[in-house]
């Protein structure tokens, strides 16, 4: 589904990402390991349209997409979330994740002036979609309470929630569960589990190695913005570079 083809990115003197190339499979849970400033989080920009790529290309469903800018690549189908929360506090759960609908309402300025019936009808679909989504994560309670009144792991999950909102073929997760505690770590780990059964592809940036080990179908190791190594989990646990540079004595 996706393929990025020998990418890099420079920052000054310091090459953050260096001729990487990787593969992701329609359907997968495909995480992205490695340790701090290895270059995980730009790779995500790179994908998504943040930064821009010095060379190489990306291709989604064989469509080059390298450089296309952010908002241009939600109507692609891809989405993604961020290591610190982008939650729009002042308002409701339930407002947030209207938010995610925008690209499908109708958004004439005259129309939204006089109220008129297409506008009404938008804003009632997407509130039952939108309240369907947090009933299906238990947050439905919470629709109507402001963001900022709300603890962080409640809002890990509005954020992938509203992500989800935008009906992404291709969903980016860049540690969803840093600062999680136990609990909301598996309910989260099982939200994008649920996310891959609705046939959409995840790209997961986590350093919780329980996590990624126990979801992932495959894995991508890198280290200095350069390829390490990719497998399924039990081959990523047992391969020697990635142990010496990243994993550690697991045992």
């Amino acid at each position: 589904m996706l393929q990025v083809n020998n990418i890099s990115k420079q920052f000054g003197g310091i090459k953050a990402i260096d001729n990487l190339s990787f593969r992701v499979k329609k359907g997968t849970i495909h995480s992205i390991i490695g340790p701090n400033g290895a270059g995980k989080t730009t790779l995500v920009n790179m994908i998504t349209g943040v930064y821009k790529v010095d060379d190489g290309t990306i291709f989604l469903d064989g469509a080059d997409i390298t450089n296309i800018s952010t908002n241009k690549l939600v109507y692609r189908g891809i989405c993604r979330t961020f290591q610190n929360l982008e939650i729009c506090k002042n308002m409701t759960v339930l407002e947030n994740i209207l938010l995610g609908f925008d690209k499908y309402m109708d958004k004439g300025i005259l129309k939204s002036c006089f109220r008129a019936k297409s506008i009404l009808d938008d804003e009632q679909r997407y509130k039952e979609r939108a309240l369907h989504l947090l009933d299906l994560i238990g947050l439905k309670e919470y629709a109507n309470i402001k963001a900022n009144n709300l603890s962080y792991g409640i809002l890990k999950k509005l954020e992938i929630i509203r992500a989800l909102a935008t009906s992404p073929e291709l969903i980016l997760l860049d540690e969803p569960v840093a600062g999680l505690n136990p609990k909301e770590t598996q309910e989260v780990a099982n939200l994008i589990k649920t996310v891959v059964k609705d046939e959409v592809t995840v790209i997961l940036v986590e350093h919780d190695m329980k996590m990624v080990m126990d979801i992932s179908d495959y894995i991508t190791v890198i280290n200095f913005g350069k390829f390490l190594a990719k497998g399924k989990p039990l081959q990523i646990q047992n391969h020697p570079e990635v142990i010496k540079a990243y994993l550690g004595n697991q045992s």
